[in-house]
């Protein structure tokens, strides 16, 4: 009677995986984001400041040899499954313009057919299924059969508030894909509870992780699936990513206003001001990059030693650049309210991420009383909106043991 080990590797190999790969499910977790400053000039070559969020996405991926491959997002209600064998006799060659390509809009149809959705559809929950199947496809092709699995992904964070949830979707599943596929080895050593991938397999999970959010949202700056996969903070410009130094932990209050926008058509209104008005707008553009690189030398004087003073600069440098976003066009009646209820409680707030709705910071000093930023909370959240006490510079995309996990996200992954 042959082994049962061997039995059970060779039915991996059927599935797709490689020999190595067995029925061990992977964890994995990705931090959101909140732009410090630069969103909007960012898309324009200027400076960005960008910090991980302690609020986080994770996925689990199951292999089996079930010869299916299933998707499920309970946080916005999608739960889809596909016949491996039909994805295998599907012609793929509209994937194969190079390693890692611009994605084309007769790509995202290609997709739209391959996942049944209709072509004037307009569900944006849709998108998010077709950054999947790209990665799916993409990544796993390259191996003799497509891989049967299960992935489950869910969130802390809540979804188009600006915090760069589909982001740390598409690093989770860029990450859990290129491991199962041995694309990157799994970092996660017996017994630990949480691992991180070497410099260089980030590069290609943040890749990949790109590609997802373009598929996602057209023509993104980057900077979201950058902060996600390596984490802490980091200065981003025209493609160019450097890791600040050991920034310090800042405390924030994160507010949502629950307003829903779209990134893409608050870039395109900014895109058409630019063009309208090029000598008013240019220098706003300008000064929003000047207000992130004093910014950056503050934080790093703070990494050294960090004094009262520090936070009254960096709470100038908010103030101002609010009112720069404003004149972009992209404020909200919403945002104008958490700057003001912030400013009674002498506290200092803007927006992050595209604006028109969606979230807002407030700095919080480490001088400041509890009761304060308690009855700051209590005055948002009687407006309607959501509040989070938390902090900035959090780890980047990890691996972690199931032990690990604490019993709320083994519930979220589990759709209880």
């Amino acid at each position: 009677m042959e082994p049962l080990g061997r039995r059970r590797v060779e039915s991996a190999v059927a599935a797709g995986f490689p020999g190595s790969m067995l029925s061990e499910a992977l964890l994995v977790s990705a931090p959101g984001k909140v732009i410090l400053h630069g969103e909007h000039a960012v898309v324009h070559g200027k400076v960005a400041l960008a910090v991980a969020l302690n609020l986080r996405t994770f996925l689990r991926l199951q292999p089996h040899n079930g010869g299916k491959v299933g998707l499920n997002l309970p946080n916005i209600g999608i739960k889809q499954t596909w016949d491996v064998a039909r994805l295998q006799l599907l012609d793929t060659s509209f994937l194969e313009q190079g390693d890692i390509t611009v994605i084309t809009s007769e790509q995202v149809e290609k997709l739209k057919e391959v996942a049944g959705f209709r072509e004037d559809s307009a569900d944006h929950r849709q998108l998010a299924v077709l950054a999947f199947l790209y990665l799916y496809l993409s990544i796993c092709r390259k191996h003799r059969a497509l891989p049967s699995l299960d992935i489950v992904v869910w969130s802390e964070l809540p979804t188009g508030a600006g915090l760069g949830s589909s982001a740390a979707y598409s690093v989770c599943l860029a990450a859990a894909l290129l491991t199962v596929c041995e694309e990157i080895p799994n970092p996660l050593k017996d017994k630990e509870p949480v691992s991180r991938w070497t410099e260089e397999d980030l590069e290609l999970i943040n890749k990949w992780a790109f590609q997802g959010e373009r598929v996602i949202h057209g023509s993104p700056s980057g900077v979201d699936n950058a902060v996600s996969t390596w984490g802490g903070a980091l200065r981003y410009q025209q493609g160019k990513i450097s890791s600040l130094k050991r920034p310090p932990a800042l405390k924030i209050l994160l507010t949502n206003t629950k307003i829903p926008r779209s990134t893409k058509i608050l870039v395109a209104g900014v895109r058409s001001r630019l063009l309208k008005f090029p000598g008013i707008v240019a220098p706003l553009l300008t000064s929003i990059d000047a207000i992130s690189v004093e910014c950056e030398r503050v934080l790093g004087e703070m990494a050294a030693a960090p004094a009262p003073e520090h936070y009254l600069v960096l709470e100038e440098l908010i103030d101002m650049n609010q009112h720069h976003l404003n004149a972009l066009g992209v404020g909200h009646a919403s945002l104008d309210r958490l700057c003001q209820v912030a400013r009674a409680h002498g506290l200092h707030s803007k927006l992050t991420g595209a604006g028109g709705g969606g979230c807002g910071i407030t700095l919080l000093r480490p001088d400041l009383e509890g009761p304060e930023v308690e009855a700051t909370k209590q005055e948002l959240t009687r407006d309607g909106f959501d509040c989070w006490e938390t902090s900035i510079g959090a780890p980047g995309v990890s691996v972690h043991s199931a032990a690990s996990l604490d019993a709320a996200v083994r519930q979220g992954l589990d759709g209880l």
